[in-house]
Parts: C-alpha cells; sequence; structure tokens
C-alpha cells in the first residue's frame, strides 16, 4: 500500500480534492471527497445559454426575488453572496460568535457571541433535534437531507448555498436569510455575486426537486451506508456517512480510482466521508473497494 499511496497528493483542508489527484495520478477519479447533489441539472448547459450575462455589470434583484419566492420568504429578507462561504463571512464581521459544539464545519467562527450550527451537522451528518436552537444556522445541506429550503426558526439568521444543491461549486451562489440583512451586506464588497451566477439563478430554482432529490439520497445512502459496513458507517441523515474506522482508506482508495474525504481536519482522524454518488458512481465505489485487498 506504502507504494500505491506515494503518488497520492496529501488531502486539502475542505475535500474536493479530485482533479489533483486525477492530474496526479494520470487517471479518471470518482470524487466522493466532497458533498454535491448527484441528481443535480446539468448546470454547464444552463450558464453555457446565459453567456451574454457577462457583458453587463451584475444586478441581484431578479435573482434575489425568485430566490426568496421558492423559499417563501420576502426578497428583503435574502441577500445573495459569493458562495456560502461569503455568506458565513458576512455573518461572522456582523454578529461574530462561534460554534455549539465540536466537531463543526471548519470555516464556520470560533468566538465568543452568538451561536452557530450547521444542520444537518458539517461533518457527522445528523440533523438538529426539531427543539434544538440557534442564533445562525448553517443550512448548505439542509434542503438535501430534508426535502425543504430551510427550518425556518423565527429570529434565527441562516446561511445557505446553492452550491450544494445544484452540484456547482466553481459558480459561488449563496445566501443569507434574516429579519434585517442590510446590516450584513454592508460587509460584502460591490458587484461580489458575478452577473453569470445570477442569471442562471432561475433557471436552476425551476429546475430543483428538493422532496424528489431527498428522497433518492436517502436510499442511496443506504446502499452506501451496506458497501460500508467494514469500515463502521455512523448514522447520517445528509447527502454523505461518516465511517469511524477507516484510516488509510482516503489513500488505499484513491489508488483504485474513487477519492473519499479524510477528516482529520474536522478533528476526527481514522474517520473518513464518502459523499452519497448515483447509481454509477456507486457501482464503481464497490469495484473500488472489493480492490482493496488486491
Amino acid at each position: 500500500m506504502i507504494g500505491r499511496a506515494a503518488g497520492i497528493p496529501p488531502a486539502g483542508a475542505h475535500g474536493g480534492d479530485g482533479r489533483r489527484v486525477a492530474k496526479a495520478l494520470g487517471r479518471d477519479v470518482l470524487d466522493l471527497s466532497v458533498s454535491l447533489n448527484p441528481f443535480a441539472p446539468d448546470v454547464a448547459a444552463l450558464v453555457a445559454a446565459r453567456l451574454d450575462a457577462v457583458t453587463a455589470y451584475p444586478d441581484s434583484g431578479d435573482a434575489t426575488r425568485t430566490l426568496g419566492d421558492a423559499i417563501g420568504t420576502a426578497p428583503d429578507r435574502v441577500l445573495l453572496t459569493n458562495g456560502g462561504a461569503e455568506a458565513i463571512a458576512l455573518v461572522a464581521a456582523e454578529l461574530g460568535g462561534g460554534v455549539m459544539a465540536e466537531p463543526e464545519f471548519s470555516v464556520l467562527p470560533r468566538g465568543p457571541g452568538p451561536r452557530w450550527r450547521s444542520n444537518p451537522n458539517n461533518p457527522t451528518g445528523r440533523l438538529a433535534a426539531p427543539e434544538a436552537v440557534a442564533d445562525v444556522w448553517d443550512e448548505a445541506f439542509y434542503p438535501l437531507a430534508t426535502g425543504a429550503w430551510t427550518r425556518g426558526d423565527a429570529g434565527a439568521v441562516v446561511v445557505g448555498s446553492l452550491t450544494k444543491l445544484f452540484c456547482c461549486p466553481g459558480l459561488r451562489i449563496g445566501y443569507v436569510i434574516a429579519d434585517d440583512v442590510d446590516r450584513f451586506a454592508r460587509h460584502q464588497p460591490v458587484w461580489s455575486v458575478n452577473a453569470l451566477a445570477l442569471a442562471v439563478v432561475a433557471d436552476l430554482v425551476e429546475r430543483a426537486e428538493l422532496a424528489g432529490w431527498a428522497k433518492k439520497i436517502a436510499d442511496l445512502r443506504d446502499d452506501l451506508t451496506r458497501l460500508l459496513a467494514p469500515f463502521d458507517p455512523q448514522p447520517s441523515d445528509a447527502n454523505w456517512v461518516v465511517c469511524a474506522n477507516a484510516s488509510g482508506l482516503r489513500a488505499r482508495l484513491a489508488a483504485h480510482g474513487v477519492l473519499v474525504r479524510d477528516c482529520t481536519t474536522f478533528g476526527l482522524p481514522d474517520h473518513a466521508r464518502v459523499a452519497v454518488p448515483d447509481d454509477a458512481g456507486l457501482e464503481r465505489l464497490e469495484e473500488a473497494l472489493c480492490r482493496l485487498g488486491d
């Protein structure tokens, strides 16, 4: 195994290393280190149809209204951002605060003040109990876990991301939902969200099938959990499964063309997070697992 692992680049801070690993190995790699919607529409085709948007300065008005309508909230409660990471940064700049408990998503702030919580928890994948509370909810994966846009706690701030939902991490579309989003918007650079991203929001929302996607992901997650049984998969409500007995699994699987997420950066050494793939991806993962002893 040592020889096979030698050419595999070390894990990055946030997963999504598939292209880097594929280049190093000189082969195609199935990237299950980043948890995206396996049933998302072809966003590249949608973007290609909106390329004329790049000739104008960004105007977020229409996209904000469209997303607000889809979520079921007034557009003046929605702020579009340059990905979920900017949504977190803007809210943190205004409110400060820190996470309620570890392990937790590393981009969330760690300090005094309002309490932050991802839902489902990132990395464990477990949904918060109905009676749980937080001042700021990170709901980047909530639609894929529940089939609903938001849990909608009164008075709480929500940060979210279309990146995960529509499998478009390079497009960078996030959002904040709050009673007074202007206080967060004042920390945002002008034209922060590019015109091309704004132009496709309506196309994305029109194709959203939240309930259907969540059901399909739950079914495939069950199959994935059974497949990962030797590695102690933990219960999950999200579009991934965390394995608690997976020391070295990233390097071992990468040698067979499948990449999973090393969880050391979450403070969980010897754990691995595996995204729920589509049926074809599940078959490919099964083949790679079968070859681990070769």
